[in-house]
């Protein structure tokens, strides 16, 4: 693919909106294989893998939000030729956020629509859940989340392998501080367990704070992982927003290049 960030799990569509899929803390690119299925070949999908993990797990992994986001910026160039979306599940939606703000300081094209899943907006003050500062606080945490990764802490061959990524990755969200800046002029949807233990549905839903461009709020059965539980329902989801922005109306072709739409004044 010309790039060790992106993988692609199914064949890809000539033309059409591109979905990049940003995983979780510890998290690597085949975390949305099942949503790639779900939703390939009508999108192309592509999975990013975080340096340290599976097949690049011989590189250090990068613990500094700043650091992953600049790295993707450059890295993108080559998947931007067409209107692209980002889905972005738990450090992977804040990371997604990022980018978007990172691709509009530098004027390069952005997202056509974000997918931020998991994750409660971010404020000044941060979050307590974040910021864990020992291996038993985040072994802890991820037990307290559930889903399958819990397992892995009862073989220590897998947990020695798994640790340093997901160290890095606590201590890349814990060391995060959200700058305010001009609100994003793209469409958000919001997805969320509504059992999930750390991301009260509320606070999901300050994300519309994010954004001019409106934010569409979904609360799913299910806890911090409710995703694997639910990929055709957020398959669902995801391709009638995708669906709407492959025949884009004036004001949406403006969002594809991070401008306002007609009418509507840009970020001062």
């Amino acid at each position: 693919m010309g790039s060790d960030w992106f993988r692609r799990f199914g064949p890809a569509p000539d033309s059409g909106v591109r979905l990049l899929c940003f995983p979780h803390a510890g998290g690597a690119a085949g975390a949305f294989l099942a949503l790639s299925r779900e939703l390939t070949p009508e999108f192309d999908v592509l999975s990013v893998q975080y340096p340290g993990r599976q097949d690049r797990r011989r590189e250090p992994p990068l613990a500094d939000i700043g650091l992953l986001v600049d790295a993707l910026a450059g890295e993108l160039a080559p998947f931007a030729d067409r209107p692209h979306a980002f889905f972005g599940h738990s450090m992977g939606a804040l990371l997604a956020y990022e980018l978007a703000r990172e691709l509009r300081r530098r004027a390069l094209p952005g997202p056509c629509h974000l997918f931020l899943s998991g994750r409660f907006a971010p404020t000044p003050q941060g979050s307590d859940s974040d910021r864990l500062d020992t291996d038993e606080k985040v072994i802890a945490m991820i037990r307290r989340l559930g889903g399958t990764v819990g397992k892995v802490f009862d073989d220590p061959d897998v947990m020695e392998m798994v640790m340093p990524p997901l160290r890095a990755d606590y201590r890349a969200v814990g060391a995060y501080t959200w700058q305010p800046g001009p609100p994003l002029a793209v469409p958000v949807t919001v997805l969320v367990g509504d059992r999930d233990p750390v991301v009260p549905v509320a606070a999901a839903a300050a994300w519309r704070e994010h954004t001019t461009a409106g934010s569409d709020l979904r609360v799913l059965p299910g806890g911090h992982f409710y995703l694997d539980q639910s990929v055709p329902e957020v398959a669902g989801i995801v391709r009638s927003a995708l669906r709407a922005t492959a025949a884009p109306g004036p004001g949406q072709r403006a969002l594809l290049h991070g401008e306002s739409p007609v009418g509507t004044p840009g970020p001062q």
